[in-house]
C-alpha cells in the first residue's frame, strides 16, 4: 500500500469498533476519557511501532516491521513476536478501519 494517509500514529477507538472491525483515529483525536487506549504507528521505512496498553494503562513501544504485499492484506511482525494480518476496511485522513487476525504466512 502506497497510501501515505496511513503513515502515522493511529490510536484505537473502541467505542467506534464494529462487526469485527477495529477503528483507529489519529493519535491527536480528542477522544472520550478511557482507562487506556492501543495504537501503532506505520512508518515509510517500513518500520512499525506496536503500542500495547501495559501496566498503569500506559501504552508500551514494541518495535517491529510492516510490509504490504500487492495481492493481499498488510503484514506485521513484531520484536516481541507477534505476527498480524491487516485488512484495511477504511482509510481517510481521521480514520482507519481494519480487521486484525493471526497471520498464517
Amino acid at each position: 500500500m502506497s497510501d501515505e494517509r496511513l503513515l502515522r500514529h493511529w490510536t484505537h477507538s473502541f467505542e467506534e469498533d464494529h462487526e469485527g472491525v477495529r477503528v483507529y483515529r489519529p493519535a491527536e483525536h480528542a477522544f472520550p476519557p478511557a482507562r487506556g487506549r492501543d495504537g501503532m504507528e506505520f512508518h515509510a521505512d517500513g518500520t512499525f511501532v506496536d503500542r500495547p496498553i501495559g501496566r498503569g494503562d500506559a501504552n508500551e513501544r514494541r518495535p517491529g516491521r510492516w510490509r504490504c504485499p500487492p495481492e493481499g492484506p498488510i503484514r506485521v511482525d513484531t520484536a516481541a513476536g507477534a505476527r498480524r494480518r491487516m485488512e484495511i476496511v477504511r482509510l481517510e485522513p481521521d480514520r482507519l478501519e481494519v480487521r486484525i487476525g493471526d497471520d498464517e504466512e
